[in-house]
C-alpha cells in the first residue's frame, strides 16, 4: 500500500517527551513514546510519552502535597488563576482550533467554536461559580461546610480533548482540589497546550499534574491509587464499568460520563421540513463522535417516507473533506479502528434489516486517504437490532417509526442509555409533556440552546454526577457538618 502525502502547509509535528509534574517538565520514567495520528492523511503528526504507574504514583504525590496549600487559597485567588487560564487558552484559540482538526478531525470551524471555545467558557464559568459559591452555612445548631475532597484523578476522552479536561479540571481546582490529569492517548497534543498554559499563569507546583500514556496502564494506576480521593472520568460504558471496579478496592468517590445513544421525538405535529436538518445535524456533530449526539429519529409511521427523504437530502448535502477547509462539514473519524467499526456496525444493520437510505460502507468519493466514513441514514430499525441501541460514534442515523405517542415515549426510552434527547413539535408544552417522561439527564425542546452553567450527565449506564455550573463545583466538593 502506497503511504499517503500529507497535503502541503500542515505544519512540522509536535513531539512531546515530558510529563508535566510538580511544577516542571519532567522526563517519563518510560523511554517508549505513543506516535498522534493525524486521521486526514495518515500521517504522524506528533508524539507523547508513554507513561508508566512510577510517573503516576510520583504525580498523584506531588498533587498530595500541593493540596492543603491549594485548598487554603482563598477562592477567589483560585478563580482568578482559572480566569488567566481562559484568557490564554482564547489567544492561542486559532492553533488550538487547527491542532484538535489535525488530531480528531473536527472540522476546524466547529473546533473554533466547539472544541476550543467551550474550554474557553468551562474555565470562565468555573471561575465565576467557584468564587461565588457559599462553602458554608449554618442549619439549626450546625455548620455544614462544603470542603475538597484532595486529589482529583481525570481521565478524559479523545473525542472533545481540551474541553473534556475543562470540565473536569476547571471545577476541580475551582473547588479547591489538585488534579492528576490522564488524557486520551489518541489525541493528546492539545493537552500538552493546556498544561504549557497553567505553566504560564503560574499556578502553584503540584496542583495541576499531566502524565499521558494508555489506559489500562496510566488509567489503571490513577484510579487504583490509595491517595486519589476522587476519579472522574468521561469515555466508554464498558471501560467506566473497569474504572467502577478498580476504584472500588479504595471505596473512593467515581464520577462516570459516558456513552449515549439518545433520540429525537418527532411528534406527529411537527413540520419534518424543518426538524430533520437539524436531526441531521444534531447526529452529525463532530462527525458523530460525540457521547450526546442524538443519533436515532423517532418518528410518526406515516410520515417515515417524507422523513427518509428529508433526512437523505440533508446528508447527501453535508460536505465531506478536510477537516481544515473552512467549507468541511464532516471529517474524518479519528482512528482506521473508530472507521473500521462504524462501517460494520452500518454493513450488520443492513443484515438485520434496516434499509440503507444513503451513505454506506463505501469510503466517500475525492478522499483517496484518510479515516472517512459516508454520511448514513438508516430506517426500518427496530429495537431488535444492534444499531439502535449500541453507541456506534460516527455520521450514522437511524430512523424508528411509532404508531402513536405512548409507543414514541416507549422507543424513546428502549435504550440502556439516557445521556440526552429532543423532542419536537408545534405545540411547547406538548413537547414539555414527554421531555419529563423521558429518562435521560438533558433534554431539548424545539432546538433549546446549550447552557454551559446546567448540569450534563446521564441517566442509566450513561453514567453518574453532573459537569458544568453549580452541580459541577458541587462534584467535586465533601460534605462536612459542625455541630456547634
Amino acid at each position: 500500500m502506497t503511504t499517503p502525502t500529507p497535503p502541503s502547509g500542515r505544519g512540522n509535528g509536535m513531539h512531546h517527551r515530558h510529563i508535566y509534574l510538580d511544577g516542571t517538565w519532567t522526563a517519563s520514567t518510560s523511554h517508549t513514546v505513543i506516535d498522534v495520528i493525524e486521521p486526514a492523511t495518515e500521517q504522524v503528526i506528533g508524539s507523547v510519552p508513554s507513561g508508566t504507574p512510577q510517573d503516576v504514583d510520583a504525580a498523584v504525590r506531588a498533587a498530595r502535597r500541593a493540596f492543603p496549600g491549594w485548598s487554603d487559597t482563598p477562592a477567589q485567588r483560585r478563580c482568578a488563576y482559572l480566569r488567566e487560564v481562559a484568557d490564554a487558552l482564547e489567544r492561542r484559540g486559532p492553533h488550538l482550533a487547527e491542532l484538535i482538526a489535525r488530531e480528531v478531525g473536527t472540522p476546524v470551524g466547529f473546533a473554533r467554536i466547539a472544541q476550543v471555545g467551550l474550554a474557553v467558557l468551562a474555565f470562565r464559568t468555573a471561575a465565576e461559580v467557584g468564587a461565588s459559591y457559599p462553602y458554608e452555612h449554618g442549619q439549626a445548631n450546625s455548620l455544614v461546610l462544603r470542603e475538597p475532597f484532595g486529589v482529583v484523578g481525570a481521565i478524559t476522552p479523545w473525542n472533545y480533548p481540551l474541553y473534556q479536561v475543562a470540565a473536569k479540571a476547571a471545577y476541580a481546582l475551582a473547588a479547591g482540589n489538585t488534579v492528576v490529569l490522564k488524557p486520551s492517548e489518541v489525541a493528546p497534543l492539545s493537552v500538552w497546550e493546556l498544561a504549557a498554559v497553567m505553566d504560564e499563569v503560574g499556578l502553584p507546583a503540584g496542583v495541576f499534574n499531566l502524565v499521558g500514556g494508555l489506559g489500562p496502564v496510566v488509567g489503571e494506576a490513577l484510579a487504583a491509587h490509595p491517595d486519589v480521593d476522587f476519579v472522574s472520568f468521561t469515555g466508554s460504558t464498558e471501560v467506566g464499568r473497569q474504572v467502577s471496579r478498580t476504584a472500588a478496592a479504595t471505596v473512593k468517590r467515581v464520577g462516570l460520563e459516558l456513552g449515549g445513544k439518545s433520540p429525537t421525538v418527532l411528534l406527529p405535529d411537527a413540520d419534518p421540513a424543518d426538524v430533520v436538518p437539524r436531526a441531521v445535524a444534531a447526529a452529525f456533530l463532530n462527525n458523530g463522535q460525540t457521547c450526546c449526539a442524538l443519533t436515532r429519529l423517532v418518528v410518526p409511521r406515516d410520515r417515515k417516507e417524507e422523513v427518509e427523504r428529508a433526512a437523505a437530502k440533508a446528508a447527501e448535502a453535508t460536505r465531506v473533506g478536510d477537516p481544515l477547509d473552512p467549507a468541511t462539514q464532516l471529517g474524518p473519524l479519528v482512528s482506521a479502528a473508530q472507521r473500521d467499526r462504524v462501517r460494520g456496525h452500518v454493513q450488520r444493520a443492513q443484515e438485520q434489516g434496516a434499509t440503507l437510505v444513503t451513505g454506506g460502507v463505501e469510503p466517500p468519493e475525492d478522499q483517496p486517504c484518510g479515516y472517512y466514513v459516508r454520511p448514513t441514514v438508516l430506517s426500518d430499525v427496530t429495537t431488535a437490532m444492534d444499531v439502535q441501541h449500541e453507541e456506534v460514534f460516527g455520521p450514522v442515523l437511524v430512523i424508528e417509526c411509532y404508531d402513536d405517542e405512548e409507543e414514541a415515549v416507549e422507543l424513546a426510552n428502549a435504550t440502556p442509555y439516557g445521556l440526552a434527547a429532543a423532542v419536537w413539535s408545534a405545540d411547547r408544552d406538548r413537547a414539555l409533556a414527554v421531555a419529563r417522561r423521558i429518562r435521560a439527564g438533558q433534554v431539548e425542546v424545539n432546538g433549546g440552546g446549550f447552557n454551559p452553567r446546567a448540569p450534563f450527565g446521564g441517566y442509566k449506564q450513561s453514567g453518574n454526577g453532573r459537569e458544568h455550573g453549580v452541580f459541577g463545583l458541587e462534584e467535586f466538593l465533601e460534605v462536612k457538618s459542625v455541630q456547634l
